[in-house]
């Protein structure tokens, strides 16, 4: 271990040199990235992964720790729910390691490729959690275990051998201590995937080019339902020998392959359910290395990328390139705070960096919507857009500190929309599909708070008639009866209320783009279309409900549970809050501030029991305070509703205690599924002091900070600072806020007030101002 520890001060030198030789504007960069703790969520709800990548890297390398199905016994087996990262910090055993995962999600895919290397006996099944030597899977400790930003190590412990990962934007980097052994293996499973299930596997196609090059594709049919990934695979030391298992079930129909046996240095495969085996002897502490690149295009593609991105074998040269980049990404905002607040604040930093992800080659290209390959002319690509998620806090965060970034996604959300058949901006995209999940079409949200705050540099009408046409899409999830009746009724569909309302939202944002561009027709149609929330609140109980065809409210109706009730992973408590375009027309029709005051406190002070929330999967009791689910979306913005009732100071209340019990530096420390950066971004904003309400206006609410002090380093060049003066765990209360030495009279800023530069003091006290 002292080697090891000698080894990681090497990184870190190694770290802090490379970063003099990457662009860093005008600042000083400091060693930020030994604040990330990739194992943060990796336990219960969060369903983050451990493994190595790069900011917004197409490469997620990873161990998985099971390989439950997704179907048990003709049904959804629940239980892979908790396997939605491929890896979950409660397991004892390692499966193998695996190059595409999602980040926080509460639904999967992915899980590409599983490599595993094994020494002894040649087993070609993975075993059993219960049994690991039944099969090539590995106990393992977390003793043994260490997770940084850009690198992955663990000690396999059946197989005596130290894995190490680390990784560029399309290739993983493998590097595996072996033990003295005749019999050393490195398994290529093609059959292990995430929500894995029988035909899942469309197909395979593997070609041995010789003894240290390998490539192929497959093709899958799952949460995206047509995607193929092609791979180039190269060793560091030539196989002695290699082989395949195809577990396709028995076809009557064989063709004349037959006559091949493919079973043993056959170099042309191809199958459903392909697992590969690759034989070396090696000596006592012999390192054999993996070099893995992925695809969008072609296999000709995937080994440009590997020989463009890592053209040698030097694996901690890249390990610290990887980690070099991290840190170039944490210094963009540099706080003062206490090492558990940094530790959080930086690996919320991290998961907010890991999506969405860089979808197209070193040759910018990639495959699109309509399957054809497409050049990306002067912008990245991206894709995983959890949008339903990440349009509240994720991308307005990269408006601020990635507005290149965030410009290039919504330029890729214009791309996917010319090459859509329904003329639709995504919902929930990854490579090359729209798996269509969630409600809304958020797209617009992202497009319209890009455009409101001049980050988006494309053609703003053509993306302000892209969002027109998304919202009308008349036989899309109820929008025929949106445009028709104001209101999706209840017998049409069941999350019918939340629909209603993510759609009034969404075209406020349609308003706020046509009103910016001079389009007043547009304009007033869709300002209309936002007050379509009216038609789903019941006055006469004062919460959001489902309505039927003929205009009566649903009477089977509890206000508590959030299953069956006409909404998605939440109740209506959360969502009655639901309407962050127009706030103060809420509390008007809720009865006024007082009113609403009250019902916002007991919302945070009621006990929500577990049968209200026991059929979802999505909403544990670590994620609710009260009866406020702050482990799910819908109601982000809700501690920050105080200031529009004229109590401020349970805003900071709120909003500190959600910091602090939603957010810690353990394996646990998440309260709910980090939701591709969407919990992360919340923390990052809270703990700045501020936060977007309603994406697609320029304001930010005011909370209370929980930094002492944060200089964020903007992309224009400008530095924008808080202060907190006063700032500890007991002076959570905001007595005055200065900006640029002027005294803020309400409750809000603006985002040039924040681009522009400054700085922003907020006076903290222990008492209620």
């Amino acid at each position: 271990m002292l080697f090891l520890n000698r080894l990681s001060s090497l990184f870190l030198f190694s770290v802090l040199f490379l970063q003099a030789l990457l662009p860093t504007g005008t600042y000083a960069q400091q060693a930020l990235v030994k604040y990330v703790k990739p194992i943060i969520g990796t336990q219960k709800m969060g369903h983050t992964y451990p493994g190595a990548t790069v900011p917004f890297g197409a490469v997620q390398l990873s161990p998985d720790t099971d390989t439950l199905s997704y179907e048990l016994n003709g049904k959804y087996n629940g239980d892979v729910y908790k396997y939605c990262a491929g890896y979950k910090y409660e397991d004892k055993t390692i499966v193998g390691f695996s190059h595409t995962h999602f980040s926080g999600t509460g639904h999967s895919d992915l899980g590409d490729f599983l490599v595993m290397p094994t020494q002894g006996r040649l087993k070609l099944n993975p075993g059993t959690a219960d049994r690991p030597g039944s099969g090539f899977r590995s106990g393992f400790s977390h003793a043994n275990e260490r997770a940084e930003a850009g690198y992955y190590r663990v000690k396999l412990d059946d197989h005596r051998i130290m894995a190490e990962l680390t990784a560029t934007e399309r290739v993983g980097l493998h590097r595996y201590t072996f033990p003295k052994s005749e019999d050393s293996h490195v398994i290529l499973d093609l059959m292990s995937g995430i929500y894995n299930y029988e035909d899942k596997n469309v197909w395979t196609f593997v070609r041995v080019i010789n003894d240290t090059l390998i490539t192929g594709y497959r093709q899958t049919n799952g949460w995206a339902r047509t995607r193929t990934v092609y791979f180039a695979m190269s060793f560091s030391k030539p196989f002695k020998g290699y082989g395949q298992k195809n577990f396709d079930k028995t076809q009557v129909y064989k063709g004349f392959w037959r006559k091949f046996d493919q079973t043993r240095n056959f170099p042309d495969i191809a199958g459903k359910q392909i697992r590969m085996y690759f034989d070396f002897t090696t000596a006592d502490q012999e390192q054999v290395m993996i070099k893995f690149a992925l695809s969008p295009v072609s296999q000709e593609n995937a080994l440009e990328n590997m020989r463009t991105e890592t053209p040698g074998w030097d694996f901690d040269g890249i390990k610290a390139k990887a980690q070099a980049k991290w840190n170039t990404e944490l210094n963009k905002i540099v706080i003062d705070a206490s090492e558990d607040d940094k530790i959080n604040f930086y690996t919320a930093m991290y998961h907010a960096f890991i999506n969405p992800t860089s979808y197209m080659d070193v040759n910018a290209e990639y495959k699109g919507l309509d399957q054809n390959v497409h050049q990306a002319d002067g912008f990245t690509n991206y894709t995983t857009f959890s949008l339903w998620d990440t349009y509240r806090a994720l991308h307005p965060f990269l408006n601020i500190v990635q507005p290149s970034r965030n410009n290039d996604m919504v330029k890729s959300m214009m791309a996917h929309y010319e090459q859509s058949t329904l003329k639709m901006l995504p919902i929930w995209s990854h490579y090359a599909n729209d798996n269509w999940c969630m409600s809304g079409y958020h797209s617009v949200s992202v497009i319209a708070d890009a455009i409101i705050k001049g980050v988006y540099n494309g053609d703003a009408e053509k993306a302000l008639n892209a969002c027109v046409a998304t919202a009308s899409r008349r036989n899309y999830e109820g929008i025929g009866d949106y445009i028709d009746k104001g209101y999706i009724p209840a017998e049409n569909n069941r999350t019918s209320v939340s629909n209603t309302l993510e759609y009034a939202y969404d075209d406020w944002c349609i308003a706020q783009i046509a009103k910016k561009l001079g389009r007043g027709d547009v304009y007033a149609s869709f300002m209309k279309r936002a007050g379509n929330w009216k038609n789903v609140f019941d006055s006469r109980i004062g919460f959001m409900r489902p309505r039927l065809a003929d205009g009566s409210f649903k009477k089977e109706f509890d206000v508590l549970s959030t299953h069956d009730q006409g909404f998605i992973e939440g109740n209506t408590w959360n969502y009655s809050f639901f309407v962050p375009h127009d706030p103060a027309a809420m509390i008007t029709a809720m009865g006024g501030a007082k009113k609403v005051a009250v019902r916002l406190d007991s919302l945070f002070n009621m006990h929500l029991p577990d049968e209200f929330f026991a059929e979802t999967e999505d909403i544990t009791r670590e994620g609710i305070i009260g009866g406020y689910v702050h482990g799910n979306e819908p109601a982000h913005h809700v501690a920050y509703l105080y200031n529009w009732v004229g109590q401020p100071s349970k805003t900071q209340e709120r909003v500190r205690m959600i910091l602090k019990m939603q957010y810690k530096p353990t394996p646990d420390g998440l309260g709910g599924n980090d939701d591709c950066g969407q919990m992360s971004a919340w923390y990052m904003f809270s703990s700045l002091g501020f936060y977007p309400v309603s994406p697609g206006s320029d304001e930010y609410a005011l909370g209370s900070p929980a930094v002492k002090t944060a200089v964020l380093n903007l992309e224009n060049g400008k530095k924008f600072t808080v202060e907190a003066i006063g700032q500890s765990d007991q002076h959570i209360y905001v007595s005055k806020v200065f900006l640029n030495g002027k005294l803020v009279k309400g409750h809000s800023i603006r985002h040039a007030d924040i681009i522009d530069g400054g700085v922003l003091r907020f006076v903290m006290t222990d008492k209620i101002r």
